[in-house]
């Protein structure tokens, strides 16, 4: 086994270094790679990556903004690992638990592992966040007779092959709606493990907004209805 991880990022000059550093410190029971995709930032982000070296680290570039989703897709081309996880730049979650992640996949007990959050009132970025996380991840369970708690979870860990055949077309954070639905689809139910969580206030970066929880509910029908491919 061979775990791809992968991060994009997108104006992250303040945790960039501290995150990178964390992710390669951690001991994993496998070989890994980090592959982390710059997507046209417009801090200090390229600096920060020019100061970076670790023969597990590779950089590839975006010219401009794409989103999160078209910047996964793109670490995922590059990929050479049996199986892959996303991991965010920005700390909301912690590195250091991506090992416990992998002990029901080396066990050979599941496929598909999700890190879920609690959102307990310490690490909850505010009400309607959450209160929006919990609807859409609902909807995916009305949708398609499931039952998951955190649709929107940064930590999906799958099989490098898998995640290439599901095709994720959504270029933002549409592609986490988009990644379960096409999952739940093929009657894949995530396995879940709970993971902490500290969440980025709007002022120091937060990036998710309203409108992408109304992406999620749109890609979502489309999913079920079978016209997202």
């Amino acid at each position: 086994m061979k775990l791809s991880i992968l991060m994009p990022v997108y104006d992250e000059e303040a945790t960039l270094a501290d995150a990178v550093a964390r992710v390669l410190a951690v001991e994993y029971p496998c070989e890994i790679e980090l592959v982390l995709v710059e997507d046209g930032s417009k801090d200090g982000t390229r600096e920060v990556l020019a100061g970076l070296s670790d023969p597990r680290l590779s950089i590839y570039y975006h010219a401009v903004n794409k989103g999160k989703g078209a910047a996964i897709r793109t670490a995922a081309q590059q990929a050479t690992g049996t199986h892959m996880i996303i991991c965010d730049a920005d700390l909301e979650y912690a590195p250091e638990e991506i090992p416990g992640l992998l002990v029901p996949v080396l066990e050979g007990l599941v496929d598909v592992v999700y890190g879920t959050r609690t959102f307990g009132s310490h690490n909850a970025y505010s009400f309607w966040y959450v209160m929006g996380n919990k609807g859409v991840t609902m909807f995916a369970n009305v949708l398609f007779n499931s039952w998951i708690t955190d649709l929107e979870t940064c930590f999906k860990l799958m099989p490098l092959k898998l995640y290439r055949d599901l095709n994720v077309r959504s270029v933002g954070f549409g592609m986490e709606a988009e990644i379960t639905g096409k999952l739940l689809r093929r009657g894949v139910r995530p396995y879940e493990i709970p993971v902490s969580y500290k969440a980025r206030s709007r002022e120091e970066g937060k990036k998710l907004t309203w409108k992408d929880g109304v992406e999620a509910l749109w890609i979502l029908l489309r999913m079920r209805l079978g016209s997202g491919r």
